[in-house]
């Protein structure tokens, strides 16, 4: 009859402890699509993924817990529709036998959270083993070069913003994605209702040595209509906003100018300007759509405005 109380009392502290490690242990908000990979083990449809085809140099997170996870050097192409690593950050990533009793599961070995499987023998590189992550299940940052620097602009659908941009001499990438609203992690399904504040946007890196924020600010302006608020052509609604998002102070004073020449020039300009904030890149099928599609941009046309 004693042991049942010091049983009781082991119970407790276990349960204590767990929770206690729940507490400590920070945790994003994952959208249900995330939930539905990272939590309860589903798969994102085969090259849909936004990391697929992801070439730039950085390391790739958990997206539940922010753990580093793969580096980009382990990286390599594997055509099976998902990125793939032949090689993780040491103790990120944990291995369990899959509950289909045949492959072999990977998770982050911090929180738990899935990521996809791992293959061995397949020969694709001479490590001989292919880590197959869901793009859903990790974020990525990238590694910031001297060379490189980012700008941030919404003018309108960011399919022909994000077409222009790739063609600019001395761009290096340029990313469909959110900026400037109050929810994590955001879907197009979510910024469309116009409910999370967000601007349809685009990440612009470019090499400083090869071109100028000014040069790039001024493509901005002569790819669509600045004076129309909340909307762009047929697309109507404050994700459609035209919008810098400036990161320094320097390219608040650049864009400052720009719209006071535009002024001068006899333009109405509705364009705001706001500090930079979280960039949430877009959906995997969003990016580099046109190129993809093999069309043209039909909301953006190029209109040259400022004397060179």
């Amino acid at each position: 009859m004693k042991l049942l109380p010091a049983i009781i009392i082991l119970i407790f502290l276990l349960e204590s402890c767990q929770s206690q490690t729940e507490k400590t242990m920070k945790l994003n908000p994952l959208t249900p699509e995330e939930e539905s990979v990272i939590i309860h083990k589903g798969t994102e449809a085969p090259f849909t993924g936004i990391y697929t085809d992801n070439k730039n140099t950085g390391t790739y997170l958990c997206k539940h817990c922010d753990t580093p996870l793969f580096n980009s050097s382990d990286k390599f192409e594997s055509h099976c529709g998902w990125p793939s690593f032949d090689d993780q950050i040491e103790g990120a990533v944990k291995m369990l036998p899959d509950a289909d009793g045949r492959r072999t599961e990977i998770v982050c070995a911090n929180c738990g959270g899935h990521l996809g499987h791992v293959f061995q023998g397949e020969g694709f590189t001479e490590k001989n083993i292919r880590y197959c992550v869901n793009s859903i299940s990790m974020n990525f940052v990238e590694e910031q070069s001297v060379s490189e620097s980012i700008a941030y602009f919404g003018a309108g659908c960011f399919w022909g913003v994000e077409y222009y941009f790739r063609k600019a001499k001395g761009v290096i990438s340029a990313t469909s994605g959110y900026m400037g609203g109050a929810t994590n992690s955001p879907s197009y399904e979510d910024v469309c209702s116009g409910k999370t504040g967000h601007a349809e946007t685009v990440q612009v890196v470019y090499n400083p040595s090869l071109t100028d924020y000014k040069t790039l600010a001024r493509l901005f302006f002569e790819i669509h209509d600045f004076s129309q608020v909340n909307r762009q052509g047929p697309d109507i609604g404050t994700q459609y906003r035209s919008v810098i998002f400036y990161n320094s102070i320097t390219q608040k004073s650049n864009a400052e100018k720009l719209v006071k020449e535009l002024v001068s020039l006899g333009y109405s300009v509705a364009t705001t300007l706001e500090p930079a904030a979280t960039f949430w890149p877009a959906e995997g099928y969003h990016q580099n759509y046109y190129f993809k599609k093999g069309g043209v941009p039909y909301c953006h046309i190029r209109k040259e405005i400022f004397q060179k």
